[in-house]
């Protein structure tokens, strides 16, 4: 049979919505009538550039600054124990482990998901601040810290899906999440600045947390009054440019803006086995996402550096990891790509744990490094383009939110697998926990690469089914209210 090959040549052809339904009713019919795909939206580029210019400079920079305050006060607790705090507060044998692991705790309890569901009612401009606020205020109760930074990520991600279309999310989740690489680098240059510090009164990693802390609460109070709850309601456009924001996310993002939160419909995704393996992709992704970031300190101090140079030598493979997060996530939105933008990470990072485990890092210190690089080059980006990835595919507005808790969640309770691995007694090199890690991202690129390939082959069935050739950037998102249901959904792979 022949086929009627449908594409978008610019942003302003679209598959006319009125040959939509005609399209979902006739499978194995060849639609042939010219007039059944056109152009029907026009966007004027001049506004759509200044649309994104504007949410690009002022909702980008506040959430990313946000996310690395978060970062820093999840991670200092890595650089305060290169310093000897957890001597200093009396935590013997294995219980600065089991404090890293109480954070985990509540960090992957799903209390994500109600709080999404607040982020969802009440809008994540209000919401994420006042999460802010209490990262800080309870700090030294570890549990509660992990309960207020479990909404960030699915929060954010999916604020940004409401601003930002389908082709265009990675790269901005992917500079909001360069946050969490850089805290990293950032974290160990204020460490490295901080531990110079020599005060008869306070120890040196007292002032790293205040330091820290102070600047997280501070602006978040910022950031409450700042950030926009809705296009609609955001005062710095223009009435062109907000209904141009609506009619960009009904075209490549939602089914409806706004729509209200049902939570039967919420949570309807996962009467699909798709959501059951991208679950387990999130659950194996999350050890050595979580190793890489609660660990780097303690691998490089393995190569038997001292206090101040480990702190130091930690920063140029976190400075790698953000390029390598940025490459890959510009480039994923760029080819409107996941699943190999995905595989390649994954592949960076099992090969530098790998190396790691097979080596003496003290006989081969210069090797080990490099291991390190490998590390923090694959560790990022898989995190944020599975994020995407299943934002993507999932068009209605409610249940992207839940969807979104609930498996950001599951990659936060891989820290509990990580942080029991890494232990006191396989100091320093921690073969058991490298060898762990290495097995579950191996676990998670075959996940990946089988995913993307069933989408593929079920993208070109319901092509043949229906006599077209359809990409996902084809149809509309606003006639997908079913979702993959649809005969007319196109997966993003």
């Amino acid at each position: 049979m022949d086929k009627v090959e449908v594409t978008r040549s610019s942003i302003g052809q679209a598959v006319d919505l009125e040959a939509l339904p005609r399209l979902e009713s006739n499978y194995g019919h060849k639609k042939d009538e010219e007039n059944e795909v056109g152009s029907t939206i026009t966007f004027d580029p001049a506004i759509q550039r200044s649309l994104l210019r504007k949410c690009d400079w002022f909702i980008l920079p506040p959430l990313t600054f946000m996310y690395l305050c978060n970062a820093l006060d999840k991670g200092n607790v890595a650089n305060a124990k290169t310093d000897g705090w957890d001597k200093d507060i009396g935590l013997t044998g294995d219980q600065y482990y089991l404090l890293v692991m109480i954070f985990y705790v509540s960090f992957s309890s799903n209390f994500g998901t109600p709080i999404s569901i607040f982020v969802k009612k009440f809008s994540a401009a209000r919401v994420l601040p006042l999460m802010m606020i209490g990262f800080v205020k309870i700090f030294a109760i570890r549990w509660f810290l992990g309960i207020f930074e479990s909404a960030m990520l699915p929060g954010v991600v999916y604020y940004l899906s409401t601003f930002y279309k389908r082709g265009e999310l990675a790269s901005r989740v992917g500079l909001f999440y360069a946050a969490a690489a850089i805290a990293g680098a950032f974290s160990g240059l204020i460490a490295f600045g901080v531990f110079q510090i020599h005060n008869p009164h306070h120890h040196s990693w007292q002032y790293l947390f205040w330091i820290e802390g102070s600047g997280t609460i501070t602006f978040a109070l910022f950031a409450f009054f700042w950030l926009p709850k809705t296009s609609d309601t955001w005062w710095i456009l223009t009435d062109e440019e907000k209904a141009l924001a609506r009619r960009r996310i009904l075209e490549d993002s939602s089914s409806e803006i706004n729509e209200k939160f049902n939570f039967r419909e919420a949570f309807k995704p996962f009467e699909n086995p798709l959501y059951w393996v991208w679950a387990m992709i999130s659950l194996s992704l999350g050890v050595p996402l979580a190793s890489v970031n609660n660990f780097l300190p303690q691998i490089v101090a393995s190569l038997g550096y001292s206090t101040v140079k480990t702190n130091l030598f930690t920063v140029a493979p976190n400075i790698v990891g953000t390029v390598a997060l940025l490459v890959l996530t510009f480039s994923s939105d760029y080819f409107r790509e996941r699943s190999i933008h995905v595989a390649i990470p994954l592949a960076i990072s099992l090969s530098g744990f790998v190396v790691l485990g097979c080596i003496d890092p003290i006989t081969h210190r210069g090797v080990a490094y490099f291991a390190c690089f490998l590390l923090t080059a694959g560790a990022s980006a898989p995190s944020v383009l599975v994020a995407t990835w299943y934002n993507n595919n999932t068009p209605q507005e409610s249940r992207r939110a839940v969807v979104t808790a609930v498996m950001v969640a599951l990659a936060n309770a891989s820290g509990l697998i990580s942080t029991n691995v890494f232990r006191a007694q396989d100091e320093p090199k921690y073969v058991p926990a490298l060898a762990t890690s290495a097995a579950f991202g191996g676990l998670c690129l075959i996940l990946v690469a089988g995913t993307g390939f069933w989408m593929r082959w079920e993208n070109r069935r319901r092509d043949k089914l229906q006599g077209v050739v359809l990409t996902a950037r084809d149809i509309p998102t606003e006639t997908l209210s079913q979702g993959p249901l649809n005969p007319s959904f196109r997966f993003m792979y």
